[in-house]
């Protein structure tokens, strides 16, 4: 059997565990959100046509943020098409996504949605298409109490209390030139600084995020970030990172070693941050928010014939989701956590139908695809500080990352409780691996209290309408502590969390 092991010191901190790592994404794109989280005809909508299975999951999936209303739909978005009667709202065309857009759910709506799922709202800007004007105008509407225009407009639509969104997206991915509005790093650069000024003068306190490389993979990345920071680096608070992995051309070992590139990606992006601060003496940090993050089978996407019509909530990269898949979303959460001293923010893309571990059917059931549970154990699990872990591990060559570890691990601690968790992945495609943890640092004895594990052994079981349950965690029956170390046995192809506690304490 393969081995690696693990050192962990309780006083050796990364960062404390931010709640908003636990973050998703709702766009009007596909069935997102008609006949995702909205469904008025659905036997289980609620009195504002919310889908009540889908906000149970959602609880259960622990999500805390949801960014929102895009994404490449944004960057062509009138907010005000979505407010007042719905029966007077005007059906536009939607460009990022080949659609007609019904504005049924305005930015109204999808508050009390957020309300009702207790998550804060992430709220995205045009500055596509639009600008100054618009990201102000939208601001007053959501956040301005009374007492002028926009504010009493919303609340004469039904909203008294303003919305309080304090997280607020300068566009969307406008390095790419998919984009509706795209411009170069310098035009880009100059709008967003206007944008962030006109809304700090608004309203001081918001936290606002700029636009990074929408892929590590553009040709500009890195030399983007740097000249937008340029122009706005004390302006802002947040730079953005977006990347998708899938398994190509049967590649699965660099498939589940896409971590590794996620944290090139995340250290690369600090380093240009903190360049550029340093060029500008500036005192001030600029954090990452990855709010756009996940696999997608991109390369079937772009291979795909655009749409002849224009449809309504057409279903858009609903990609099913495998045991491998799933693999890799507990391990890109493992590199999230581990970065957490500066990705402060993220969402994984999307919450619902659309690359989601959520899926739904028309007037159907709602169900847990295989990427909800390790998200969800996560979101659940992690509290505190996160731990620096010092972990030796074989390793295995990759053709697309070079040699890289058998095992990923990063560990949590809460002061307060004593709990230990420990979430670990085995890339390894054919032996199980033991995981010993040095625990001796820490002063008081501790126990298992939970595991969980989540592997096949057929790696591309699938959960469905028809066995939603095909895929689950299931306790890891190979985990003890032998005085101050942990060892657990990490089946090929896992993703495993094990919460420890102090020994004669139950919770």
């Amino acid at each position: 059997m393969l081995h690696a092991s693990a050192v962990l010191d309780p006083a050796s901190v990364v960062a404390p565990v931010s709640r908003r790592t636990f973050g998703s994404f709702v766009e009007h794109m596909g069935r997102c959100v008609y006949t995702g989280i909205y469904e008025p005809d659905h036997p289980a909508a609620d009195e504002d046509g919310f889908r009540t299975d889908v906000l149970a999951l959602t609880r259960e999936l622990g999500v805390t943020m949801v960014r929102y209303p895009g994404g490449n739909f944004v960057s062509g978005y009138r907010w005000e098409d979505g407010i007042g009667p719905r029966d007077r709202r005007p059906r536009r065309r939607d460009l990022a996504w080949h659609s007609v857009e019904t504005n049924q759910v305005g930015i109204d709506e999808f508050a009390r949605w957020a309300d009702k799922a207790d998550v804060e709202i992430m709220y995205a800007v045009n500055l596509g298409t639009r600008g100054v004007q618009e990201a102000l105008d939208v601001h007053e509407y959501v956040n301005h109490p009374e007492g002028t225009t926009l504010s009493d407009l919303r609340r004469a639509n039904g909203a008294a209390k303003p919305y309080g969104i304090t997280l607020w997206c300068l566009g969307n991915e406008m390095d790419g030139p998919w984009q509706l509005g795209h411009r170069t790093a310098h035009e880009y650069g100059l709008l967003a600084a206007s944008t962030a000024r006109a809304l700090r003068s608004a309203e001081p306190g918001l936290e606002l995020v700029v636009c990074g490389s929408s892929g590590s993979g553009m040709p500009t990345f890195g030399a983007w970030e740097a000249t937008v920071l340029e122009h706005a680096y004390d302006l802002v608070d947040y730079v953005s990172c977006h990347a998708y992995y899938e398994e190509l051309d049967g590649d699965l070992g660099s498939f589940l070693a896409s971590a590794v590139d996620m944290d090139h990606f995340v250290d690369s992006i600090v380093a240009t941050a903190d360049s550029v601060g340093a060029r500008l003496r500036s005192k001030k940090k600029i954090n990452l928010s990855f709010d756009e993050w996940n696999v997608w089978y991109l390369s079937r996407f772009q291979g795909q014939e655009p749409p002849e019509g224009w449809d309504v909530a057409p279903r858009v990269i609903e990609d099913e989701y495998n045991v491998a898949d799933a693999v890799v979303v507990g391990n890109l959460l493992i590199s999230l956590l581990r970065h957490s001293d500066r990705v402060t923010a993220a969402c994984q893309a999307q919450l619902v139908n659309v690359i989601a571990p959520i899926r739904t059917e028309p007037g159907g059931p709602a169900w847990r695809q295989t990427i909800f549970h390790p998200f969800a154990k996560t979101a659940a699990l992690a509290r505190g500080d996160v731990l620096r872990t010092r972990l030796t591990s074989p390793t295995y060559d990759t053709p697309r990352y070079g040699e890289v570890p058998v095992v990923d691990a990063i560990a949590t601690h809460d002061a307060e409780s004593g709990d230990v968790v420990v979430f670990a992945v085995n890339r390894d495609q054919n032996a199980p691996l033991e995981l010993t943890v040095d625990l001796h640092l820490f002063p008081e004895q501790l126990r298992p209290a939970e595991t969980y594990t989540l592997t096949d052994t057929d790696l591309t079981a699938t959960n469905t309408r028809e066995a939603p349950d095909r895929v689950v965690l299931r306790p890891n029956e190979h985990v003890s502590i032998d005085g101050p170390t942990l060892k657990a046995v990490l089946p090929r192809v896992s993703w495993t969390a094990i919460r420890l506690t102090r020994a004669g304490e139950e919770r």
